[in-house]
């Protein structure tokens, strides 16, 4: 809010003209009424979710699986990853979160869980954090992830001697930065974990 009527503030100084206020207020009129159609539609989805008891028979069918928990949770960050190519961050994390929370909170062992009975070693609260950190660092990911990259676009979008592909060839060293991030986040949790365990 700060920042916007500080903009605001600029444009009167610098005697914005009627007709691009005008513009300007229908360019955030549409960016608005697009995020709250989102949302909205992500609470009908997740109240039918919530019907369907959709999460409570994921998180079941995670737990069953016979393999590494780590591997389902690399598994589950993949999929974030080709889901990043096609959904801006937003609508990913609003779709997916109250499906796959659950599911990763019960393959730890449950909110309640130890970190000494806990499958990723952690208690529930921690995981909790770790898979919150991990989620939003893929959804960052994303923003530069082909073909959907929104930044990618937005840069080249700015810059009218760049094309998009001349914005994705740029963006390939901090591509592969993020991936070995995300790795060792994944890895070495208490790179994540070590400031709120000392609350």
């Amino acid at each position: 809010a700060i920042g916007a009527f500080i903009v605001f503030c600029m444009a009167m100084w610098r005697k914005m003209r009627l007709n691009e206020f005008k513009d300007a207020l229908i360019e955030t009129a549409k960016l608005t009424v697009m995020i709250f159609t989102i949302i909205w539609g992500v609470l009908i989805f997740v109240r039918f979710l919530g019907f369907a008891d959709l999460p409570g028979a994921f998180s079941d069918w995670i737990t069953s699986l016979n393999a590494s928990p780590l591997l389902i949770l690399v598994c589950i960050l993949l999929a974030y990853a080709v889901l990043g190519m096609f959904m801006d961050a937003i609508g990913m994390l609003l779709l997916t979160l109250p499906v796959v929370y659950p599911a990763v909170m019960a393959l730890n062992g449950g909110e309640d869980v130890s970190a000494a009975e806990s499958a990723f070693g952690m208690s529930g609260e921690m995981c909790a954090i770790w898979f919150g950190i991990l989620v939003v660092k893929m959804a960052e990911f994303c923003l530069i992830t082909p073909p959907i990259g929104l930044n990618c676009f937005v840069v080249a979008g700015v810059r009218d001697d760049l094309s998009v592909q001349d914005v994705f060839k740029g963006v390939t060293p901090f591509f592969i930065a993020d991936a070995l991030t995300i790795a060792g986040l994944v890895a070495f949790p208490q790179i994540v974990l070590w400031l709120p365990s000392q609350v």
